[in-house]
């Protein structure tokens, strides 16, 4: 594999803006409330079309998600840097809501007669429920308080989405809603999770009822303290959101609206636990497959998200983008305008030089860093970034599985054995630290009392975490075809040889010693005299590629065996994809 993105260029559209803190904050659910301190005044043409609703709660600001709402895209690419063209039209054309004489682009028959609206939901909500206090609007309904009046839960209230069916007037409005509630019905038994009770409905509405949390919003909370964190008090906000982004992925789910206005806190208790919501733009994902529809929030909103091919590591893009700002009051990327905010995020880099990041630690910048790395193929996923220095002082943080080390072992099994070599010898560089998250995945796969772990481990260790959403992402497709692989055992060394990330690892500072000292061990144990024809069939390539010349320079024409270039390349799984074409 190569480099996902090139190097980034600095923008100066992109500085950083303070955030400042109100006086109090905003809790009118007025639709004509000014926008909440956080965001820029919304141009006449917003960015975003609301997320099935507006702010959830009572205690949320009713426009907090008018600066923050969610875009997406279909079929139509376009070439970055201006992927906020035509965006008013795409919206208008998502939701059916082209007036006669609009302008629009052409992207096929998305607007359909005789939708079929019947969900088969329960339709005796009304029976069970009495709908309070509005809290919140949106493009497609509103929020409402609600108290249960028969059941288990008499007394109580809850919170309850009202989605409008006449505003679903296009095969995919009417889509999202159904996977919203396939995905809240099959993610339950995460503390961090915003608790799913049923869903209804009747010819006018869906009801989708669920968990109270009066706490309001993360980002209330970070106004309240002026804007920022202390990074004891960033870590146990991250800590949280880290553990449920963890167990989504897991799950094959990627939320893809990660931001502040998104996690609410349980009740208004300082310690109250953070539970994230709204998952009506997430979707389903298979481990090696790619999503390629634009969806989420400007500022929150990853680089490869924008170039229409991205998987879980978008979701960890935002988290970074949360961190930064709750440690230094300030959006890491911003601009007048969305589409200078895409210009940002794009091809500027965060500043980390103005106050307070000099008086932060290392750690903790370097946390940020690797979340907010532009290639995602260096980026650190949830369970890594749990197991990153600045996070694991706490002590009590539980690592979860990795899905992650899932994909790096299929392609480790698929790999040449000069390739395996030459990872071998990378993996005895790797430091206390790196090794530490990999011996904690090694130890959930549960080895034997000989210290080895099969390919029928992998399997086994998922079912016990599996969900129902597992099937619809196909998790468990992606698994049982790796579980299914005739592979001898591996022991630790030979799995921490199969697991490390070259990408990851060449983010680092360290990088180039590793690299070296890796070819230096490659070079005494697995570097031998080896043909250029051996090294073309090692690597996979047709006869009909000129091998002399493109692999000329992987290997030393002083005593036949593998360059440093040429185990780098190696390193990274290199193959007639990644080898360049020769032409006349």
């Amino acid at each position: 594999m190569g480099l996902c993105h090139g190097k980034p260029i600095q923008e100066s559209e992109s500085q950083a803006e303070d955030i400042p803190a109100p006086k109090s904050p905003p809790i009118s659910t007025n639709e004509e409330t000014p926008p909440i301190p956080l965001s820029p005044k919304p141009p006449k043409i917003p960015f975003y079309s609301l997320s099935p609703l507006r702010g959830s709660y009572k205690n949320s600001p009713a426009n907090s998600s008018v600066s923050s709402t969610p875009l997406r895209f279909f079929k139509r690419p376009f070439p970055p840097p201006s992927p906020a063209r035509h965006i008013k039209a795409l919206l208008a054309r998502r939701h059916g809501s082209l007036k006669p004489n609009a302008a629009s682009i052409p992207e096929g028959d998305e607007v359909e007669l005789g939708l079929d609206k019947n969900f088969g939901f329960s339709k005796q909500f009304f029976l069970k429920y009495e709908l309070g206090e509005e809290v919140g609007r949106g493009h497609f309904g509103y929020t409402s308080s609600a108290k249960v009046k028969k059941g288990e839960m008499k007394g109580e209230e809850v919170a309850v989405k009202v989605i409008s069916k006449a505003k679903m007037t296009t095969a995919i409005s009417i889509e999202d809603v159904r996977r919203e509630v396939r995905i809240l019905s099959s993610l339950t038994s995460h503390k961090n999770l915003v608790q799913f009770y049923d869903a209804y409905e009747d010819d006018d509405n869906v009801y989708i009822v669920m968990e109270l949390c009066k706490g309001g919003e993360l980002l209330d909370r970070i106004l309240s303290r002026g804007g920022k964190y202390s990074e004891q008090d960033a870590k146990v906000v991250l800590i949280q959101i880290l553990s449920v982004a963890a167990f989504c992925h897991l799950q094959g789910v990627v939320h893809r609206d990660l931001k502040p206005e998104n996690f609410l806190f349980a009740s208004k208790d300082e310690n109250a636990t953070l539970k994230v919501i709204d998952f009506g733009l997430s979707d389903f994902v298979k481990p090696d497959e790619r999503l390629n529809d634009i969806v989420g929030s400007a500022y929150y909103v990853a680089p490869e998200v924008l170039h229409r091919s991205y998987g879980t590591e978008a979701d960890m893009w935002s988290i970074g983008v949360i961190a930064y700002i709750l440690l230094c009051g300030s959006r890491p990327f911003w601009s007048r305008t969305e589409s200078g905010i895409f210009r940002a995020v794009l091809k500027s880099e965060p500043s980390f030089d103005e106050a307070p990041w000099p008086s932060l630690s290392d750690d903790a910048k370097d946390f940020v860093k690797r979340l907010l790395n532009k290639n995602y193929c260096r980026r650190m996923t949830a369970v890594q970034a749990l197991s990153h220095p600045w996070i694991r002082e706490f002590e009590e943080v539980k690592i979860p599985l990795d899905i992650f080390v899932y994909k790096l072992v299929k392609a480790y099994v698929g790999s040449s054995s000069l390739r395996k070599s030459a990872l071998r010898a990378l993996a005895k560089t790797l430091t206390v630290s790196q090794l530490s998250y990999l011996r904690e995945q090694f130890a959930l796969l549960g080895p034997n009392k000989n210290g080895y772990i099969s390919l029928q481990n992998f399997e086994t260790a998922l079912l016990k975490n599996s969900t129902e959403a597992m099937k619809d992402s196909r998790v468990l497709d992606f698994v049982k075809m790796l579980s299914s692989l005739q592979y001898r055992k591996l022991d630790f060394e030979e799995f921490a040889a199969a697991t490390l990330s070259v990408h990851q690892l060449e983010a680092l500072d360290t990088w180039e010693q590793q690299a070296l000292r890796g070819y230096e061990l490659f070079e005494k144990d697995g570097n031998k005299p080896i043909m250029i024809e051996e090294l073309a069939s090692e690597l996979g390539l047709a006869p009909s590629v000129p091998v002399h010349v493109v692999l000329q320079d992987w290997i030393r024409h002083s005593d036949g065996k593998l360059s440093f270039l040429g185990f780098v390349k190696l390193l990274h799984g290199a193959s007639t994809r990644s080898i360049p074409k020769i032409t006349d």
